[in-house]
């Protein structure tokens, strides 16, 4: 099935939900392509793209100035690509200001907690899990929400939840989200890119 709505995914990490939205939109069960891979360092996100021959891009950077480098280079790989839709997936640095001007409204992150709560600068990874058990929550999970200027504070796409168990570690607890992330964001793109469409 051919579509124009096109999808690059930016990431940091291991790459599996990257790679769960790129064989979504292969098998049709998302509308649109998965166009291109951006990722700050070699990973395997990069891996999964090689073995599934989707377009990929590695952009280091570190200080003020490689901030704005990458931000430029990712601006001209999303525009020469057509992109419609950035999607966060696993990506531990800030988007530029270019990038967030350009494509306002049309950038989602997954978070591995139900925001508002366990948010904002250097909550990520282990740290958001440590803090959810310290907090005696019972109830966390994953949210996908708009990406904006501040850290977690954009709107809320779609929110899933998960038990927090007695005896819970942050790994423990962590592979329990980890573990509803995949079909979780590819169910909320399947509601969110005909809207996006539509605009």
């Amino acid at each position: 099935m051919s579509n124009n709505f096109n999808i690059a995914v930016f990431a940091s990490g291991s790459g599996t939900n990257f790679e769960a939205i790129a064989a979504a939109c292969r098998s049709g069960e998302l509308s649109a392509n998965i166009s291109l891979l951006i990722t700050n360092k070699e990973c395997g996100a990069n891996l999964r793209a090689h073995r599934l021959g989707v377009p990929d891009c590695v952009i280091q950077y570190a200080g003020r100035e490689g901030y704005d480098e990458f931000d430029q280079k990712a601006l001209d790989l999303l525009e020469a690509n057509n992109i419609d839709l950035i999607v966060l997936a696993g990506f531990l640095r800030r988007v530029g200001p270019k990038v967030l001007n350009l494509y306002e409204g049309k950038i989602i992150n997954i978070h591995p907690a139900l925001l508002p709560k366990f948010g904002g600068p250097g909550m990520y990874g282990l740290r958001v899990h440590q803090a959810v058990i310290e907090s005696g929550d019972v109830l966390t999970g994953s949210t996908i929400h708009f990406v904006t200027a501040e850290y977690d504070k954009g709107s809320i796409v779609a929110q899933t939840q998960v038990k927090v168990l007695p005896g819970d570690t942050p790994e423990i607890l962590a592979q329990r989200v980890q573990g509803v992330e995949n079909s979780f964001y590819v169910s909320a793109l399947k509601k969110l890119i005909p809207s996006l469409k539509n605009k």
